[in-house]
């Protein structure tokens, strides 16, 4: 049984959230009206190149400014960390013989619940920073408008939580948040004007819309991703395969602009920071894997060979398996979260940061006391280098254990993850399968956990590193126990990429990510086979966990295509078919009565069928000026008929002058001078039941007045309509509609993004009975489909298109329905599936 709650639709069986009604669709598509038209024929080739100067300056500004950010990050994540790590290391060292290790672990403790305590609290002021922020800005690329998701609030709370929450010891990465950050970069920039700094305006009128905005955030978002792993290629192609539903070859060179402009700019302050050598360019991203080379002189050391394809197939298989394991049991965690945590004080939720922040600390300190083995330290050998320029080996650590010897368990909990990864690729000491196997295990238990809690939290690296102790410890396996020839830092490389793939399913977008944080081509093969092998073996059980978590939060999300089953569908099938409408002229107070008692966010801008409009003309020029408006849109067949035959007299064939004698007498009038329109008219409707045009519509109607004929003239938005009233757009009944004031297409946009609502007009600045014309301002040429479209055909034009509304015409220009995102969901389309088999 379904039911409907405050538009959350819940299927009681498998308890699936699906898509809420309360997400609408951002207005991608053009709305060519004259106030548009007379900015297109004012622009000529000199103001169209400064247009596309303007837009490429702020291409590059977005990604300098993302570059800024993630450098940011990087250095107060490594400051907090570095004195962490510091202060309490060198309390173990003094405790381990006094015996006050409970005082190094409350030191600990203080620490990493004070940074997750203010990271905590910085999602409360903006409950939207929380998680990596990929599904939302995956569904606003998707065209789904989700409230504060760029705005500069979040941005904040967003890049100072994220810093906290790592330093604070979390399982979590920066490299999700990152790109939610590029992103709100992308959104706020082009605009020059915040919500938050409302008295602070600039005069710059380009870029006032959902498309401009839109290609902005895919930049911003590419910026992101090049900036967190230094690969510009791999951010403009994640952009493209997880973000925008829409794309150009245009927006592609500007994208990798902008990636490219984030990663050299985070990479010449980075490597002058580090390195002091400004201008050396050494450091390309947040997350860099180092060099995977075999040691100098050993001639029989090879990376990969073509054998290793079939382990690395199975580890792909397997890391498709424990992905999708992870995605179930945080999914479950979401869920119960849903019920149990969100509700309560938002308290609640800074508790159970402090309670997952408690335990990983914990866990961290225990595993390493009591779980972590000495290894020889004389084994290390392979010196690699790390991001801030220190020793691979100078991140072993040796607690508890004598001189030469290393604690592997402490080596990797007592560390930045990144350092972290770099041992287990690059490390040629061996780690104790059985340390491998715990890592693993409390890894993944701790960072399923994780994920969801009230902080800014990544997935990359976590996933990373947890797919890294997988592949080492196969690689362990193989080279100690069975005495193979192989290269552990390959296997740790494919085992990360298995477990990442088979968490986020995502494929080309990663496999040049992790080409190009490696900077080492050879591997593009095995990284690619092992990401398909692990995203077929995880889609086979479940979604992503982006796509989870997006259909968690009841987002109406386009996929790419529809299912070959759904074509048994058609537009009519799925269209809402009772309309609320307006006319070409219409009366203020309709207007209000209209725009607030729905919450229709466009309305068809229609005239009605009618016999008896000759009457309706005499004394009412509200009446008449929409009857000839739809006299001048509506092509009259007769007219067109006659003027054909008009054409076929000047033909010298007899045979061709008798056709159109017979036709001319066929439709001759009856009466002299009565309109050839309306005698078409007469005989093709019934009579209906007069409903003046500037009347509200009615949940009363009768079913001859829900289904008469409307024909349709264009779309025209709630915000438009609420802009005409503010502005005081209308004229009076004893006056010509000529008399009008015209709005420009600047004034159209001034408000843009948050155009004032209808509850915010003062009514008693409105004179209810003066008649506004909506035609100047309505989408003449807005995309329309025939009730008889496949359901792939709609859902194709909707989703390359842009579309928000698209209505549902018939032959004869009149509207039956309209069809929006809600109505092209998977779970809306198997719902009217299911009663087309019953209709059957």
């Amino acid at each position: 049984m379904i039911m409907t709650i405050l538009g959350e639709i819940r299927d009681e069986d498998d308890d699936e959230i699906l898509p809420r009604k309360d997400y609408e669709s951002l207005d991608y598509d053009r709305c060519i009206n004259e106030p548009y038209v007379e900015v297109l024929e004012s622009l000529d080739n000199k103001k169209a190149r400064k247009y596309e100067a303007v837009r490429w300056m702020m291409v590059f500004v977005i990604g300098v400014t993302v570059g800024l950010v993630g450098l940011f990050v990087d250095f107060f994540v490594h400051l907090f960390t570095k004195i962490k790590f510091s202060l309490v290391g060198d309390s173990i060292q003094k405790c381990t013989d006094k015996g006050c290790l409970s005082l190094s672990l409350l030191e600990l403790l203080c620490f990493n619940m004070t940074f997750v305590f203010i990271a905590s609290v910085l999602v409360l002021i903006e409950p939207v920073a929380a998680g990596s922020g990929i599904p939302e800005i995956k569904s606003y690329l998707n065209g789904v408008k989700i409230p504060g998701i760029v705005r500069l609030r979040t941005f904040l709370c967003k890049a100072a939580g994220v810093l906290f929450s790592v330093a604070g010891g979390l399982f979590v990465g920066k490299e999700g948040p990152m790109i939610h950050s590029g992103a709100i970069v992308g959104a706020g920039l082009p605009q020059f004007q915040s919500i938050s700094f409302r008295r602070i305006k600039f005069d710059f009128p380009y870029f006032r819309s959902d498309r401009d905005k839109r290609d902005f955030v895919s930049a911003g978002a590419a910026a992101g991703v090049a900036a967190a792993f230094g690969a510009p290629i791999g951010g403009t192609l994640f952009s493209l395969e997880e973000g925008s539903s829409f794309w150009n070859q245009a927006l592609t060179w500007k994208v990798l602009f902008c990636s490219m402009s984030a990663t050299f700019t985070l990479n010449f302050f980075r490597s002058g920071i580090n390195f002091n050598k400004w201008g050396s360019f050494q450091l390309p991203g947040l997350l860099n894997f180092g060099e995977f080379k075999c040691p100098d002189g050993d001639k029989t050391c090879h990376l990969w060979t073509v054998v290793d394809l079939a382990f690395f197939v199975l580890m792909g298989l397997v890391g498709g398996l424990l992905g999708a394991l992870f995605n179930c049991m945080n999914k479950c965690l979401a869920k119960y979260r849903m019920r149990h945590v969100h509700p309560k004080a938002r308290f609640f939720r800074v508790l159970e940061s402090l309670l997952v922040s408690m335990v990983t600390t914990v866990v961290i300190f225990g595993a390493s006391i009591l779980l972590g083995e000495c290894r020889d330290l004389s084994s290390t050998t392979h010196n690699a280098t790390l991001a801030d320029s220190e020793d691979i080996n100078s991140t072993v650590r040796q607690f508890f254990c004598s001189n030469r010897t290393y604690n592997d368990m402490a080596t990797l909990f007592f560390n930045p993850q990144e350092a972290a990864i770099h041992q287990l690729f690059h490390q040629d000491g061996t780690f104790s399968p059985v340390t491998l196997s715990l890592f693993f295990l409390l890894y993944f238990l701790l960072a399923c956990w994780t994920y969801g809690v009230s902080v800014p939290s990544g997935l990359f690296v976590p996933s990373l590193l947890c797919g890294a102790a997988f592949g080492r410890l196969v690689a362990n396996i193989l080279k100690v126990k069975l005495g193979m020839a192989i290269y552990s830092g390959t296997f740790a490389l494919i085992g990360a990429a298995a477990f990442l793939g088979g968490v986020v399913r995502m494929t080309i977008s990663l496999t040049v990510i992790l080409i190009e944080s490696t900077n080492e081509i050879t591997y593009g093969l095995p990284i690619m086979i092992t990401l398909m092998v692990a995203k077929w073996t995880g889609d086979f059980f479940n979604k992503g966990i982006y796509d989870i978590h997006i259909q968690l939060k009841g987002v109406p999300l386009l996929e790419w295509e529809t299912e070959v089953e759904m074509d048994k569908l058609t537009a009519s099938d799925i269209m809402e078919p009772n309309l609320t409408y307006v006319y070409p002229h219409t009366r203020v107070q309709s207007l209000v009565s209209i725009l607030r008692t729905t919450v229709y966010h466009a309305f068809p801008v229609v005239t009605e069928n009618r016999q008896n409009e000759r009457d309706f003309m005499k004394g009412n020029i509200l009446i008449s000026n929409n009857i000839r408006f739809k006299k001048s849109n509506v092509v009259s067949r007769a007219g067109e008929q006659r003027r054909r035959c008009q054409s076929m007299k000047s033909y010298p064939s007899s045979e061709l002058r008798n056709v159109c004698d017979e036709q001319n007498a066929a439709v001759e009038p009856a009466e002299e001078g009565e309109d050839l329109l309306q005698q078409m008219l007469e005989r093709r409707h019934a009579p209906y039941p007069n409903l003046y045009p500037d009347q509200s519509p009615s949940e009363e109607w009768t079913m001859e007045e829900r289904f008469r004929p409307l024909t349709f003239h264009g779309l025209i938005l709630r915000s438009q309509l609420v802009n005409l009233l503010i502005r005081g757009v209308c004229y009076s009944e004893t006056q010509s509609n000529a008399t009008q004031p015209r709005l420009s297409y600047a004034e159209m946009t001034e408000d843009y993004p948050r155009y004032p609502d209808i509850h915010e007009v003062d009514l008693t600045l409105l004179n209810p009975l003066m008649i506004v014309d909506v035609t100047p301002y309505m989408n003449t040429s807005p995309y329309t489909v025939s009730p008889n479209t496949r359901i792939s055909q709609v859902f194709n034009l909707f989703r390359t298109m842009g579309l928000r509304h698209l209505p549902v015409v018939n032959a004869v220009g009149e509207i039956v329905g309209i069809i929006t995102r809600h109505n092209l969901t998977h779970e809306f389309l198997v719902a009217k599936l299911r009663q087309h088999y019953i209709t059957i």
